[in-house]
């Protein structure tokens, strides 16, 4: 741990000594891997504000591209006091107590689809919130009582999603997006919310989306009810989509 008293209006990163400022950072130039090129990646992180930067590490790509490491001083801080993050509000139960949760207030089985959606063939975020093993000792949807968890798997097209939830009454439908190359996340997100719109029933299903560059702000931007990122359980998903059931059957 850092020594000395930290100042949370003035945050900076530290790597031996509070407030050095010291920075790791890597990117990759479209550039040879020589003297020249080290010279020019030590320019650019000078131009990103840090001070003092030095190449630590330079690797040959190939094809005239080289990948650069780093370490330089942020002169920069934040207020970490004013700070505010829009995130789930809804507490989060365990698989027992959703289980309970649903019996005592719902009173049926609740229906949810998860999917990879349109290109993206990358299982694993959905797999460990539906599966029933889970991940990490969190078991996955599938293993809670009152829930029917049906996980389509990668690439599955939008327009298969809902109409698989149509046929199923789905209550929630969540969507993993793990590629995310020129925002085509973002672009298939909003083509879900789209199409559901067209079909009449994006009021009747909870929304949620999740994915490494996911978050709840994000996702409500772009018409979701729920956005969840890295370190995501499906006690997570699960408390919010009961909690947001009864809500609005409240309503």
């Amino acid at each position: 741990m850092p020594a000395g008293k930290i100042d949370y209006s003035k945050i900076k990163p530290y790597g031996d000594t509070l407030n050095d400022g010291m920075t790791q950072l890597s990117f990759t130039l479209p550039i040879p891997c020589d003297e020249k090129g080290i010279e020019a990646a030590k320019q650019l992180a000078a131009k990103m504000g840090f001070e003092e930067p030095s190449v630590v590490h330079a690797k040959d790509l190939g094809v005239g591209y080289t990948y650069f490491i780093l370490y330089g001083k942020c002169k920069h801080t934040v207020n970490y006091e004013v700070i505010k993050v829009v995130k789930v509000e809804t507490g989060v139960m365990s698989r027992k107590e959703v289980e309970a949760y649903i019996l005592e207030n719902l009173k049926k089985d609740i229906v949810i689809l998860g999917a990879c959606t349109g290109s993206d063939a990358h299982t694993v975020g959905i797999d460990a919130i539906m599966n029933m093993k889970g991940y990490d000792g969190h078991y996955g949807l599938e293993r809670y009582k009152g829930i029917d968890a049906l996980n389509m798997g990668s690439q599955v097209e939008n327009e298969e999603l809902i109409a698989k939830a149509i046929e199923l009454k789905a209550d929630a439908i969540l969507v993993s997006q793990i590629v995310t190359q020129k925002d085509v996340h973002v672009n298939n997100l909003t083509n879900l919310v789209e199409l559901m719109e067209a079909e009449g029933i994006r009021d009747d299903i909870i929304l949620i989306c999740g994915g490494p560059r996911i978050n709840h702000e994000l996702a409500k931007e772009l018409g979701y009810d729920a956005g969840f990122g890295p370190g995501t359980y499906a006690e997570d998903v699960a408390s919010f989509v009961v909690n947001e059931m009864v809500a609005r059957r409240r309503k």
